[in-house]
C-alpha cells in the first residue's frame, strides 16, 4: 500500500528525546535535569516508543521564568490597583 503526499504541512505532535531537547533550545542532560525536576513534562510512551507531547512542551517552555522577571507580567503585576 502507498500512502498518499499530504498536501497540508504541520510540525509532529510527538518529539523524539533529542528532537524535544532541541525543541526547547537545549542539550539532552539539561532537558534530562528540566524533565527530572519538573520544568518540563514526563513523556509518553507510544508502544516500545518514549515521545514528549509538543504542546506539553510548549506550556512548560511558557510557564519557565523571564530572564530579568521583565516583561508585560513584572509591568502588570508592578501597577496600580484600580478600586472596584
Amino acid at each position: 500500500m502507498t500512502l498518499k503526499p499530504d498536501p497540508l504541512s504541520y510540525p509532529p505532535r510527538g518529539l523524539s528525546h533529542e528532537e524535544a531537547a532541541r525543541y526547547i533550545g537545549v542539550g539532552t542532560t539539561k532537558f534530562d535535569e528540566m524533565v527530572a525536576d519538573r520544568r518540563m513534562p514526563k513523556p509518553r510512551q507510544i508502544d516500545g516508543r518514549t515521545v514528549w507531547d509538543r504542546v506539553e512542551l510548549d506550556i512548560a517552555f511558557s510557564d519557565l521564568p523571564k530572564k530579568g522577571g521583565g516583561g508585560l507580567e513584572a509591568l502588570i503585576a508592578s501597577s496600580p490597583k484600580l478600586p472596584g
